[in-house]
């Protein structure tokens, strides 16, 4: 929410639209058929530097591209710094902004906030914009549509929002957090503080004045706008305008909009107990709804949130929702209000298939921790890493985790231990023939391909990921001796 300083915001409540996975039956996961569990292939690695990060670059401002293939970081140049994109170093300027550097959702754009002198400017595809008296390194968002671009910039003592070069209005502070395009990229809408009260501003009109105000989103058809607001020792949830039931507080999580736009939900407390609302209309009561205890990173149109509680997960046929709750000590999955088996916890995301069909998650009874698919559990393991991912025909089920050493489990079976895996591995192939992720096996790190592994290296840049290009070839970003490689492997059928 947004705090009453000149540059501000801690944004509370985020929208995990990117939680909605697919999944399988277990029964079928652990017998797949013969063509879908091809044997370990032939790769042919091409690697291609993009330059060496070497004494005085600034590591801890690499900026990777959506797709893998461009990576952008700071480097020092005697007093002035200069930003180097794929190996090739830009205009020097006085300063660069710390966190600043943001490529577009297409990857072909990049802007960051530079310093001259005592002002400071965003440079788009090496083009300078206007001057300013400061500039807000993480408030740069570009659309969806990679066509258009906003950021928060000050002039004096004001705060004011520059969208396509044009400058909105002058407010004592700007809620950089809620910054967000539509996702047709037409409209936009902002958090502001105006006195001693908080509004959202959507397409340069100003909503009514609250206490506080969380995260705005708008629907996936672009045609509502909503968030959580705040009044007096209540909240509530505003939608186009009109202020939903007033609770005690609304979960972290914020408003989760269904696929077809048609339908929200969002967690409610009164007092201590827990309900779900979906479409204004509350669920049973609970001790508790979301799983809580768990830290989830979520990174939205390049800021990273952290918050606490799962979300609920509507299908993408969004005809059905299914979220955690607790009553006593036991939590369970609630899928269309019937309630699941009961669990001494539940993991903090529940995915659907994309054919809607079937839900999965994580689950502990005791020291044994699986995951439950439907409802048929899984073997225990001591951990299971976050991503639990499907393939796009719904018939495969692929996760990380732990029993002594880790691996990849894929249709039940486990694949070879290595030490670390990269966080949101595995991933599947277009054609859902095959399963790639990033492993570490004693000092290096590796891409491996349905058990077959590539060539050693030192990392993966943080933000880096595997993008399968065809159902045959895949890509991503490693590191060696301080050179980054773009890494293309092909898979040999």
């Amino acid at each position: 929410m947004f705090k009453s300083s000149r540059v501000l915001v801690v944004v509370s409540f985020v929208v995990l639209l990117g939680l909605v996975c697919p999944a399988v039956r277990a029964d079928e996961a652990k017998k797949p058929a013969d063509n879908q569990n091809p044997p370990a292939p032939k790769l042919k690695i091409t690697e291609t530097s993009l330059g060496k990060i070497g004494e005085g670059h600034v590591v801890k401002t690499l900026a990777i591209s959506a797709d893998s293939r461009r990576v952008a970081y700071v480097a020092d140049h005697g007093e002035k710094q200069l930003v180097v994109v794929n190996g090739v170093g830009q205009k020097e300027y006085d300063g660069i902004g710390g966190g600043s550097l943001v490529f577009s959702p297409d990857s072909k754009r990049l802007a960051y906030v530079a310093g001259r002198g005592k002002k400071w400017l965003v440079v788009v595809d090496g083009a300078e914009r206007k001057e300013y008296d400061g500039v807000l390194a993480g408030s740069l968002v570009f659309s969806p549509d990679s066509k258009r671009l906003a950021y928060a910039a000050k002039r004096g003592e004001k705060w004011l929002v520059v969208v396509d070069e044009a400058e909105g209005k002058e407010y004592a502070g700007i809620g950089t957090g809620s910054f967000v395009f539509s996702p047709d990229s037409k409209r936009f809408g902002y958090g502001v503080l105006r006195g001693d009260r908080q509004v959202v501003v959507v397409d340069g009109e100003e909503s009514k004045g609250y206490d506080a105000i969380g995260y705005l989103m708008f629907t996936p058809d672009s045609k509502r706008a909503a968030y959580v607001a705040k009044r007096g020792e209540k909240w509530l949830v505003v939608v186009d305008g009109a202020e939903g039931k007033e609770y005690d507080s609304i979960g972290k999580i914020g408003i989760l909009f269904s696929p077809d736009s048609k339908r929200f939900a969002y967690v409610a407390f009164r007092g201590d107990k827990g309900v779900m609302v979906v479409d204004g209309i509350e669920g049973k009561e609970y001790d508790h709804v979301g799983t809580g205890g768990a830290i989830v990173t979520f990174v939205y149109q390049g800021v990273t949130y952290n918050i606490w509680e799962s979300a609920p997960a509507f299908s993408p046929d969004s005809k059905r929702i299914a979220y955690a709750a607790t009553i006593g000590k036991k939590q369970f999955v609630v899928v269309d209000d019937a309630e699941g088996k009961g669990y001494d916890s539940i993991g903090r995301t529940i995915v659907f298939t994309p054919d809607s069909k079937r839900i999965a998650y994580t689950a502990t009874l005791g020291k044994k921790l699986f995951v439950v698919v439907t409802d048929a559990e899984g073997k225990g393991y001591d951990s299971i890493g976050r991503t639990i991912v499907f393939s796009p025909d719904s018939k495969r089920i692929a996760y990380s985790a732990t029993l002594g050493k880790k691996f990849v489990v894929v249709d039940g079976v486990e694949g070879k231990e290595c030490d670390e895996i990269m966080e949101d591995n595995p991933v599947f192939g277009p054609d859902s023939k095959r399963v790639a992720y990033c492993a570490k096996r004693g000092d290096k790190w590796f891409v491996v391909v349905d058990g077959a592994e590539g060539k050693g290296y030192d990392g993966f840049p943080e933000g880096s990921r595997v993008v399968f290009d065809s159902p045959t070839k895949l890509h991503t970003l490693a590191m060696r001796g301080g050179e980054v490689f773009l890494v293309e492997v092909e898979i040999a059928e």
